[in-house]
């Protein structure tokens, strides 16, 4: 099974950048009503991805809630490099499997590194329940 029949490409999936305020981070999560949403750069490299907590816990290590605080931070300020790892196109399916038991979703590069899309736990679940 290729994984790119299950991916969710990048132009139907929500991302944020890295150079993004914690503002425009919260705000763009909110309006989609994510956990977490994949990182990319600005040359559409995947960098990470960031979850409520971590904005939660940068929010209150910062000690400031003024709202315009938000704007002096960028998004790139809270990724945890090692949270959701991307997988490249030829992952195999039992690895695939394997992220989702503790991901919503997998994100997927090329081998250059590029943000390609996403899989989500839910079509991973789906491909095995129909491929017993």
């Amino acid at each position: 099974m290729n994984v790119l029949m299950l991916l969710k490409p990048k132009e139907t999936v929500k991302y944020i950048y890295d150079t993004n305020t914690l503002r425009q981070g919260l705000e763009k999560m909110r309006a989609h009503s994510y956990t977490a949403i994949p990182v990319i750069s600005e040359d559409g490299k995947y960098v990470g991805t960031v979850s409520e907590g971590d904005f939660l816990y940068y929010i209150v290590d910062l000690r400031n809630s003024a709202i315009t605080e938000k704007e002096k931070h960028r998004v790139s300020d809270i990724i945890r490099r090692e949270f959701n790892p991307a997988v490249k196109i030829d992952v195999t399916m039992e690895e695939l499997l394997n992220r989702a038991v503790s991901q919503n979703f997998v994100p997927v590069t090329d081998d250059l590194g590029t943000f390609i899309g996403i899989v989500t736990r839910q079509d991973i679940i789906k491909y095995f329940i129909n491929n017993k």
